[in-house]
């Protein structure tokens, strides 16, 4: 769950090592580097973020470790935007504000909202999970957001 105390190594290692990944320094820094976050950044975020004080890791490295802390189920997509990927190692159930002014984004609680009935589609679809996606128009990021 990302937060400001991000998992010692030991936890981190374990974790991954737990979901069957072989560690990589670049798989450790791209998990390490979404578990201190709570921004939910893109992978060229991430990848800029680890390359900050002196380029390590590729492109595709980022791609594949976040790929593949996706598939055991580390972290996961948020697609707010049309086309624009983000990932969120928050793993219990959430939702997401949107602030459509500066950009920002933030986790809601689960219980912030009455638990939605699932009924049942219509036939030949099933219902696996929703997320509610709250699009504000100003925040209290806002006042630091340059136009």
């Amino acid at each position: 769950m990302p937060s400001s105390a991000t998992p010692s190594q030991a936890i981190i290692t374990q974790t991954l090592k737990a979901c069957g990944l072989r560690i990589t320094p670049q798989r450790y820094a791209v998990y390490a580097n979404l578990l201190g976050r709570c921004d939910h950044p893109t992978a060229e975020q991430i990848l800029q973020a680890l390359n900050q004080a002196a380029p390590t890791s590729s492109q595709a490295t980022v791609y594949s470790s976040l790929q593949a802390l996706r598939d055991v189920g580390l972290v996961r997509e948020v697609r707010l935007d049309a086309g624009i990927c983000r990932y969120d190692a928050n793993m219990e159930l959430h939702h997401h504000y949107q602030c459509q002014n500066c950009g920002h984004i933030e986790d809601v609680p689960w219980a912030y909202f009455v638990v939605v009935q699932q009924q049942p589609l219509r036939e030949g679809l099933s219902l696996g999970g929703y997320e509610v996606i709250i699009q504000g128009t100003h925040c209290d990021h806002c006042d630091d957001y340059e136009v």
